[in-house]
């Protein structure tokens, strides 16, 4: 692959097709991660057959939240192994289908344990994803794009996203809650095309004649393991403060004062405007994170956007906004979320190249069981019906990630 492709027609078909699978890929991620958190109180609620003010409701949507980040976390290590021995496409076959039939299989759950369980195995599929979609494009596009490039595939995430609210807003109050996981069916045809269209990457490739990969503990060898200890505590703390954030501001909004009296209908309303109001934010702060990354390096502008996610929730949840200002406020944490998308390109190239999946998926990933702890934890540790303390709380993770990140190699000293 050469490095000096500089404009979009000198770009090859399998650079194109591998770019435009990833993208696909991120894009149904997206919209099969966020379906369930859309629909979680009411949902879960109704398979309680229970309301939704019930305390119980909080802990079990939260518990079903918390094993669906170690699915991810599972599905990333795992997924991340297969894509190092069986190569970037197959993998990325294998992590589409997965999530979307879970997901799929969702709709049919007639307890809150069966959701449980759709949303794990769903879980392995988006977590593998990422690692191997991410080691797919580090390995067939220039290494100049590469901040561009992770700003456009996290924004596939936010378009994901919305492409959920959609499908919220389109079925009915009485459908929502189940019929919207049968919206997460449609990434398996993305195979289909997958399987003739995109071929294997010439690295991988020409590693895999040279090595047999390495096992999971080659991750902690005295070469990698600085870089995988860092990376490790940098995605536990963060992760564990971003879905913190991403599950329970969903109860937050829902009960704003000026809500109290709403119905369930606008409730869910208000919650589908909140997280479009995000991800519009987050398409503008991927390119803005691209666009700082490219003059500045990746972990200084990793730190900064740390630093100012921290300030953001600081300033959102210590005080009581409206529900206007309250989505501004969503808005521009949104922003600081492009963060997430550096990630993308930054991690897989601190590996070797027969450890890349592995070890970005390992790593990246490992921080959402954390994450899952953390999701439960703030839960509770909100009182009945007000989240913002906990929120606020939560946000402070930040502070520690942003000054971990400033301990990560250079883009100079990164091994491609």
């Amino acid at each position: 692959m050469s490095q000096e492709v500089t404009r979009i027609r000198d770009l090859s078909k399998q650079q194109v097709r591998s770019g435009f699978a990833a993208w696909l890929g991120w894009m149904f991620d997206g919209l099969d991660m966020h379906l369930y958190t859309l629909v979680a109180t009411p949902f879960v609620a109704s398979l309680l057959l229970t309301t939704t003010s019930d305390p119980n409701v909080s802990a079990k949507s939260s518990i079903i939240q918390a094993a669906f980040l170690v699915g991810w976390a599972f599905g990333g290590a795992f997924f991340g192994r297969i894509g190092d021995v069986l190569g970037r496409r197959k993998a990325l076959l294998f992590t589409i289908l997965t999530y979307a039939c879970f997901t799929g299989l969702s709709a049919f759950a007639q307890t809150w344990w069966q959701l449980m369980l759709c949303r794990f195995l769903a879980a392995l599929g988006i977590g593998g994803e990422w690692a191997v979609g991410a080691s797919l494009l580090v390995e067939t596009w220039p290494k100049s794009w590469r901040p561009w490039m992770a700003a456009i595939l996290q924004t596939a995430v936010n378009v994901g996203v919305m492409l959920a609210c959609f499908a919220g807003f389109l079925l009915k109050e009485d459908e929502s809650n189940r019929l919207i996981f049968l919206v997460g069916i449609l990434p398996a045809l993305l195979t289909l095309w997958i399987r003739k269209a995109v071929p294997e990457t010439e690295e991988w490739e020409a590693a895999k004649g040279q090595a047999k990969p390495p096992g999971l503990m080659a991750l902690f060898g005295p070469k990698v393991r600085g870089v995988t200890w860092r990376v490790l505590i940098i995605c536990a703390v963060s992760l564990t403060a971003h879905w913190a954030f991403i599950f329970w501001q969903q109860r937050h909004v829902r009960s704003l004062p000026e809500f109290a009296l709403a119905t369930d209908a606008v409730k869910n309303n208000v919650a589908v405007q909140s997280l479009f109001w995000m991800m519009f934010g987050s398409v503008i702060g991927n390119f803005v994170c691209g666009g700082l990354a490219k003059k500045f390096g990746y972990r200084n502008v990793i730190a900064f956007m740390f630093a100012a996610y921290a300030a953001s929730m600081t300033l959102c949840f210590s005080s009581e906004w409206s529900y206007q200002a309250t989505l501004w406020w969503f808005a521009l944490i949104g922003v600081c979320q492009g963060v997430f998308g550096l990630f993308t390109m930054c991690l897989p190239p601190l590996f070797p190249t027969m450890l890349r999946t592995t070890g970005a998926g390992f790593c990246y990933n490992f921080g959402r069981i954390v994450a899952a702890g953390g999701t439960v934890f703030f839960g509770l540790f909100s009182s009945v019906g007000d989240f913002r303390h906990a929120l606020l709380y939560a946000g402070f993770l930040f502070i520690p990630a942003a000054f971990i990140a400033l301990l990560l190699p250079s883009e100079k000293e990164e091994e491609i």
